[in-house]
């Protein structure tokens, strides 16, 4: 009996490490799939905003006018946003659009990224905050990808909660979930978790 139960955990083992290793694949592969559609261009790169502590959504009473009473960037997130650029930079990949979900954090992850100019889209504010217009912000969103038939990428940085409605992806601060653009369907192409 005791022999059997050491196999079985032994077993179990054995296939833990093999979804872990062909995790690890898949995460290579969404990268360089990722890189290779950024390059083609006609691509939207949907950005989590970098790391904003606090948990979901804002403070109660937040206004979304007045980033003092937001959630913001931290050191680390105002870093890495601006390391993310450089990366992005040195890999060749430009933007023929910014947009920006109108939350302090997400206009700056934008800006420091400081790949151009950050317009924002209303419709990508937070669905956390603004459950009641989920639907409507995540209709208006995929519109938006649908009409995207620039030669060049969209890059969009927004809330990871957005990003999963539109793509079931939930991820992490600072990732960017690339998508093909001209398409409601905001299918992922690959994901890149840059530092």
């Amino acid at each position: 009996m005791e022999a059997a139960m050491r196999r079985m955990r032994f077993a179990t083992f054995a296939l833990l490490l093999g979804f872990c290793s062909a995790a690890e694949v898949a995460d290579a592969d969404d990268a360089a799939d990722a890189w290779k559609a950024l390059r083609a261009g006609g691509h939207v790169a949907l950005m989590r905003h970098a790391d904003a502590p606090g948990g979901f959504g804002d403070p109660p009473g937040f206004r979304v006018d007045d980033c003092a009473t937001q959630r913001n960037l931290s050191e680390k997130g105002r870093a890495d946003a601006a390391k993310i650029g450089v990366q992005l930079k040195r890999e060749g990949i430009a933007f023929e659009k910014i947009l920006s979900s109108p939350w302090c954090r997400c206009i700056d992850t934008a800006r420091l990224l400081n790949l151009g100019t950050v317009e924002t889209a209303a419709t990508f504010g937070n669905v956390v905050v603004l459950r009641d217009q989920r639907e409507a912000l995540t209709t208006g969103a995929r519109a938006l990808i649908a009409k995207w038939a620039g030669r060049g990428n969209l890059l969009v940085a927004t809330h990871g909660a957005n990003i999963q409605a539109l793509t079931g992806i939930s991820p992490a601060s600072g990732e960017i979930v690339v998508i093909k653009g001209g398409n409601d369907r905001a299918e992922p192409v690959g994901r890149l978790l840059l530092d």
